[in-house]
């Protein structure tokens, strides 16, 4: 698997999120060019799992939200896996991260994505090879 970008929950849950405003426009930009070149975005079970519940959350029945996960299926999807589990460990102490957070690394590295795109990660940090982008971050003048 070798995708360019791993997209965190957060921008897939803003993507369908009808309350989210601008946020909302940009994960949609976003979550757009994954579809239009099929291959260069990837998610982790996680993600879908996050996302099924956020989507729960937002009063999405089951059924609209299984299609939304099942769509995603289409797009490379890391794993869960025991080494994976272990990658995290390991870089939950590195960065001094939370587990899940550490797991959405590992997952994004494992993708083989330089680019992470997530709201809840230090922007512009690089984590050893994958370099977070928080698209919602005021422009610097």
């Amino acid at each position: 698997m070798h995708a360019e970008v791993f997209l965190d929950t957060n921008i897939l849950v803003y993507a369908y999120d009808m309350d989210a405003g601008e946020k909302r426009t940009a994960a949609l930009g976003i979550v757009e060019r994954g579809w239009l070149h099929l291959g260069s975005m990837a998610v982790s079970v996680q993600v879908l799992q996050e996302l099924y519940v956020n989507l729960l959350r937002k009063g999405r029945t089951h059924e609209e939200a299984s299609v939304i996960l099942h769509d995603f299926s289409l797009w490379p999807v890391v794993e869960n896996t025991l080494p994976l589990l272990h990658t995290a460990l390991e870089m939950k102490e590195r960065w001094q991260t939370s587990l899940w957070d550490a797991l959405i690394i590992a997952a994004a590295r494992e993708s083989g994505a330089t680019t992470l795109i997530s709201e809840d990660l230090n922007h512009g940090q690089d984590y050893g090879g994958v370099r977070v982008l928080n698209p919602f971050r005021p422009a610097v003048s």
